[in-house]
């Protein structure tokens, strides 16, 4: 794609997983890349994959950091073009044991963070009439699943969230969709798998099959199926496409 050549994408929660897929395919199409998060040895060796990767140290639910990343990012390489908030979290627990503090936390990466992340790029787009924001939600923003409340209610506003955006900005040339993976193949999957083994005494290879049964097509999601969806609605040929949450699921929700 090589309408991305030379555009400026930050991706957020770039250290590995999706986040680093995602910063890999717009690398690949000639993008210059800002990867953030809080672990630099994860950013450090997703950067040494390719010579359009940097990294920033930076915490998405704390507006200073967020602003330093920008300050830094952007007097080297020039104003964000692409913004993909990718940044999250998830633990399980039953509705009546979760805490205060761990709906905060959820709801402060995945929601907050979100926000915080595209907010200052908003700016710099509208003055050059071209931008694209993906938010990275899941089909968690599209349905209900059982044992973790606080990242369902989170991904629905991130749904929401992009939907009001793209409305705020459909005349200034820029975009925002969400993108919604189904289970995807990740160490986020893994600590899911872990977690419902040990509560349901069950072997691994069995917990992967209750997760996987979520899928029509029977498989879990790969993190460059995602990336290659981002990748499409960072192009000029989805110009159209805004305001949209686009289903990775393999047919489980649409």
């Amino acid at each position: 794609m090589t309408d991305l050549a030379g555009k400026h994408a930050l991706v957020t929660g770039g250290g590995g997983g999706i986040g680093a897929a995602i910063a890999l395919a717009l690398a690949h199409a000639e993008a210059k890349v800002t990867i953030c998060g809080r672990r630099f040895s994860e950013l450090e060796a997703v950067a040494e994959r390719h010579d359009n990767i940097r990294l920033e140290l930076a915490d998405v639910t704390d507006e200073a950091s967020i602003a330093q990343l920008y300050q830094q990012a952007q007097t080297a390489r020039g104003n964000f073009d692409i913004v993909v908030a990718n940044a999250g979290t998830a633990e399980s627990a039953p509705a009546e044991k979760v805490s205060h503090e761990l709906w905060n936390k959820i709801i402060n990466v995945n929601l907050t963070g979100a926000f915080l992340s595209v907010k200052p790029a908003l700016a710099g787009m509208r003055e050059k009439k071209w931008g694209r924001i993906v938010f990275i939600a899941s089909t968690a923003g599209l349905k209900g699943y059982p044992y973790v409340a606080p990242y369902v209610a989170a991904k629905h506003g991130v749904v929401g969230l992009a939907r009001a955006l793209a409305i705020e900005t459909a005349k200034a040339g820029i975009t925002v969709n969400a993108v919604c993976p189904g289970f995807t193949e990740t160490s986020l999957l893994d600590r899911a798998i872990d977690r419902i083994a040990t509560t349901s005494r069950l072997a691994e290879a069995d917990a992967r099959k209750i997760l996987e049964s979520n899928n029509p097509q029977g498989r879990f999601i790969q993190p460059q199926e995602v990336a290659d969806a981002v990748l499409w609605l960072c192009s000029d040929g989805s110009a159209a496409i805004t305001g949209q949450a686009i289903s990775v699921s393999g047919g489980e929700t649409w």
